[in-house]
């Protein structure tokens, strides 16, 4: 696949975290991990009118860039540039696991045991999301890593474990070293917890010391 294409792929999945549905998003990008970008193109900008995304210039060209070359219906890319804000995001994110995550956490310790010392990765956080007010709804993980290279194939890699263990629509945030972060990630990384680190030095700590 063309890195250029891979990358603004990725990046706006990235910004897509917390507006698209989890079911839909997850499966975005599990095809984008595997290089299906024909099934993406003819399905995210159906998607995005469907659910009322509206995208911002930023995102619009993402979409362009990434989607366009593999077919997606311009009509419908051209629908998708909103002219409101982008929306917030609705959620809010905790650090402390829910209760009825045990004691010993095992997605934790077998994410610790896949990426702990791994090349082209650095930092590897987690948090738990909320919507609403905390202790109301359900919790979610949502994993946070700072990758260097093949990001796409990172996170397909890390959705496929967290379902292996139970989580049937994974929340993977794989971040390139340098990017604008969304508020839904700046939220979460405020309120994140260290699970281990890889084996390179992204140049930047997603949360300071």
């Amino acid at each position: 696949m063309d890195p250029d294409i891979e990358k603004s792929s990725h990046e706006l999945l990235l910004r897509l975290a917390g507006r698209l549905p989890d079911q839909l998003l997850w499966r975005f990008r599990d095809w984008l991990g595997e290089g299906a970008m024909g099934t993406l193109a003819r399905t995210l900008p159906r998607s995005l009118l469907k659910h009322r995304i509206d995208l911002d210039q930023t995102e619009y060209r993402l979409l362009v860039a990434g989607l366009i070359p593999h077919g997606a219906d311009w009509h419908q890319v051209s629908s998708t540039l909103g002219v409101d804000d982008v929306t917030e995001t609705r959620y809010t994110f905790t650090q402390s696991a829910p209760e009825w995550v045990n004691s010993v956490d095992t997605v934790s310790v077998l994410i610790h045991a896949t990426l702990r010392g791994r090349p082209d990765v650095g930092e590897v956080r987690q948090s738990w999301r909320h919507l609403g007010v905390v202790g109301e709804g359900g919790a979610k993980r949502v994993l946070l890593v700072t990758a260097l290279n093949g990001l796409p194939r990172l996170t397909g890699e890390l959705q496929r474990v967290l379902r292996v263990l139970g989580d049937e629509e994974p929340g993977v945030e794989v971040l390139p070293p340098s990017i604008d972060l969304t508020g839904y990630h700046r939220t979460a990384l405020a309120n994140s917890e260290l699970v281990c680190v890889g084996a390179v030095d992204t140049g930047s700590r997603l949360v300071a010391a």
